[in-house]
C-alpha cells in the first residue's frame, strides 16, 4: 500500500473507536493548513455509524475546518517566509506552480475562488495559506470558508441522514467525480453571470 493510502486507512479507522468525534475535529482543522487526507470519509463513516447524529458531525467538521482555515491564513500571513521552503518540500499539493495559480483565480473570481476551494478536492490547504500571502480580505475568506465547507459538510451529513448507507457508499466511490461536477456548475453560473452583467 501506498504512504497515502495508510494515511487513508489510519483516518478511517477512528470511526471505529469512542475518538471518532475529537479525531474529525483535529483531522478537519489540520487538513485546512497542512494534513493531505481531507475529513470526509471519516464524517461519513461517523454519520452512517451514527445517522441521527449526522448533522452533529458536519458541524464539527466545519467549525474545525474554519477554524484551520484561519490558521492557515495566518501561516501565510506571518510565517510564511520562514515555511514556505519546508511546505513545498513536505505538504501535498502546496507547489510554487499551484500558488501562482491560485493568485490568478484570486484576481479574477475573489470570493468565488475560495468557495470553490472549500468545496471542491482542490487541496484546501493551499488556498488558506495563500489568502493569508496574498492579504485577501480576511472577512471575505472567513465567510466564504464558513458557506463552502458548510455547505459541502452538511449536504454529505443530509445525503446521510436522508438516504442511509446506499447513498453513503455512492458518495464514497464517486465523491470527487461528484465535487468537480458541482464545481463546474458553480464557476459556469458565475461566469453566466459575469457575461449577463
Amino acid at each position: 500500500m501506498s504512504p497515502l493510502r495508510k494515511l487513508y486507512d489510519w483516518v478511517l479507522h477512528w470511526a471505529e473507536t469512542p475518538y471518532g468525534v475529537p479525531a474529525l475535529f483535529i483531522i478537519a482543522l489540520a487538513e485546512s493548513s497542512f494534513f493531505p487526507i481531507p475529513p470526509d470519509p471519516l464524517l461519513l463513516a461517523l454519520c452512517l455509524g451514527a445517522i441521527k447524529k449526522s448533522f452533529r458531525f458536519a458541524a464539527v467538521a466545519t467549525l474545525a475546518s474554519v477554524v484551520g482555515g484561519i490558521i492557515g491564513y495566518g501561516i501565510g500571513a506571518g510565517a510564511w517566509h520562514l515555511l514556505q521552503d519546508w511546505f513545498f518540500a513536505y505538504v501535498p499539493g502546496v507547489t510554487p506552480e499551484a500558488f501562482d495559480g491560485v493568485k490568478g483565480l484570486y484576481d479574477r473570481f475573489g470570493f468565488a475562488a475560495v468557495f470553490l476551494a472549500g468545496l471542491t478536492p482542490i487541496p484546501y490547504k493551499v488556498f488558506t495559506i495563500s489568502s493569508g500571502v496574498f492579504s485577501i480580505n480576511f472577512g471575505v475568506f472567513v465567510v466564504a470558508s464558513i458557506l463552502s465547507r458548510g455547505l459541502r459538510f452538511f449536504v454529505l451529513a443530509a445525503l446521510i441522514y436522508r438516504f442511509g448507507e446506499p447513498i453513503g457508499a455512492f458518495i464514497d466511490r464517486h465523491f470527487n467525480k461528484l465535487v468537480i461536477v458541482f464545481g463546474m456548475l458553480f464557476v459556469g453560473g458565475f461566469i453566466l453571470i459575469e457575461f449577463l452583467l
